[in-house]
């Protein structure tokens, strides 16, 4: 069903365009819904691996600013600009969970 509805509306769009004759396209569209294909993961396999990305750089951070504290590195403007790259990755995904709270407490407000 979502593969006929991308392909139609790709159609639309082109036509709208003018620089398609009006004619269904004959391309076969993947289905992001496959299980074969790697997009079939999730919203919550995404966010996952969002949170993983941001400890990640949260841990490398930690390993910059010590081994600098710790005089193994001199590497000063490193550590800051990992340690700042973390910080920003960390507001991002809070954005991210306050944006999907909001959505969510809109989606229980509807009426049924």
């Amino acid at each position: 069903m979502v593969t006929e509805m991308l392909a139609s509306i790709g159609a639309d769009l082109m036509k709208l365009q003018g620089s398609l004759p009006a004619v269904e396209p004959s391309l076969p569209v993947a289905n992001p819904l496959d299980a074969a294909s790697p997009e079939a993961d999730g919203f919550g396999e995404h966010l996952k691996q969002a949170v993983l990305g941001v400890n990640e750089k949260d841990r490398v951070a930690g390993e910059r600013m010590a081994d600098v504290d710790s005089g193994r590195s001199d590497d000063l403007v490193g550590a800051m600009l990992a340690s700042q790259e973390a910080s920003l990755s960390f507001s991002m995904l809070m954005q991210v969970r306050n944006k999907m709270v909001g959505a969510m407490d809109d989606l229980i407000k509807l009426p049924l």
